[in-house]
């Protein structure tokens, strides 16, 4: 992990500026079967993101400048009819393809998501599958479970029970109209199993971590999915775990509430103003043999429980080191601080509205699922 530099006004280190913005608009798409009830016009509100290198954009500024070219991007598509603005071949208006038209208007080095709905969605990810896209969706399940092998006294190791999410990624052509259907074929036999039972009673899922989880439905969805890239699996809306290529990533978020001003970039951003932050710690490594966990999350919020006193509910420009708070710099702070406490972290993302905000993590996971 690169430390930032500490004093005010530094340039932020290498990352990513992250930015969101939704639409509303009607599309048909008759390249699906007929009878699909997607294949005649019909609308969404969509959600649009973008991530951006840092080092491209102005310092500072970069999450409101990379928020600025999204909305002008998409300008022309809110409240507009897709079939007439976009009447080249009727796959072209898919999300994948959506997704790409996307990241050509906003130029070179921008990466660019499309969700339709909440539950589904296509971004432009080349991958080693060799499909220049990929297309998503969740499924959600209400499940109970209990970790058998936590420290005694330990309240996961109590029957209890959640509302999970599982998000299957798979490799697709941007035309890829059809991409969801197969998802939905792949996960219709593990909804039967997973929906309103004990995942310990599961056959491979005697410690249904979340770790654990993700990857046995990657073992599962894989053969009826050849490009599957990865499976996430969300235990709550704050926390889960992702399964990809034998490796397994886990994320926490931490919610805070805080102050800060810009006066290096001038306008509204010098002003005194704040934000509901939510700070995103991204953490990878190989899972303990006996508890199944990369590290357990009520340990990684114990874990920056200083760190996270000096950022909730205080002025973020009156830190000592962080003078300049931008959100860019921020992340870096507080990756540099949370590293020694926390030998797993492998990113910080850190958002100041939803969607937007900056990733610092060598791997750049793709944006999770978002609802405006």
């Amino acid at each position: 992990m690169s430390t930032p530099p500490s004093e005010a006004g530094a340039a932020p280190a290498a990352g990513w500026a992250l930015a969101a913005a939704a639409f509303d608009a009607l599309r048909s798409l008759p390249a699906l079967p007929p009878g699909h009830r997607a294949r005649g016009p019909h609308g969404h509100r969509y959600v649009a993101q973008a991530r951006q290198a840092l080092g491209a954009l102005p310092a500072g500024c970069a999450v409101s400048d990379l928020g600025a070219a999204l909305q002008a991007a998409i300008a022309d598509w809110d409240y507009a009819d897709l079939d007439s603005r976009l009447p080249q071949a009727p796959q072209g208006r898919g999300d994948a393809a959506l997704a790409g038209l996307l990241a050509a208007r906003l130029g070179a080095g921008t990466q660019a998501w499309i969700q339709s709905t909440p539950d589904q969605g296509a971004g432009v990810a080349p991958g080693a599958d060799g499909h220049p896209a990929e297309s998503w969706r969740r499924y959600r399940f209400e499940a109970a479970h209990r970790l058998p092998y936590v420290p005694e006294g330990h309240k996961c190791g109590r029957m209890h029970g959640h509302s999970f999410a599982a998000v299957p990624v798979i490799g697709c052509a941007p035309e890829d109209v059809a991409a969801h259907a197969r998802l939905d074929t792949a996960w219709a036999p593990l909804a039967a199993m997973l929906e309103q039972h004990c995942l310990n009673d599961i056959p491979g899922l005697d410690n249904p971590t979340s770790e654990n989880l993700a990857a046995w439905l990657y073992a599962a969805l894989q053969p009826a999915l050849p490009t599957l890239r990865r499976v996430l699996v969300f235990e709550t809306a704050s926390c889960g775990a992702c399964h990809a290529d034998g490796r397994t990533r886990i994320w926490k978020d931490l919610p805070f509430d805080s102050a800060t001003r810009l006066p290096a970039a001038g306008g509204a951003l010098a002003r005194l103003h704040g934000h509901s932050y939510t700070l995103r710690l991204h953490l990878e490594g190989a899972l303990d043999e006996r508890a199944g966990w990369v590290v357990d999350f009520g340990a990684v919020k114990q874990a920056v429980a200083a760190l996270y006193q000096r950022l909730d509910h205080h002025p973020l420009h009156e830190l000592p080191e962080l003078e300049q708070a931008d959100t860019a710099r921020l992340a870096a702070w507080i990756e540099s601080r949370a590293a020694a406490s926390l030998p797993q972290l492998g990113g910080v993302e850190l958002l100041q509205t939803p969607g937007c905000g900056a990733l610092r993590h060598p791997a750049a996971p793709a944006p999770l699922p978002l609802t405006l």
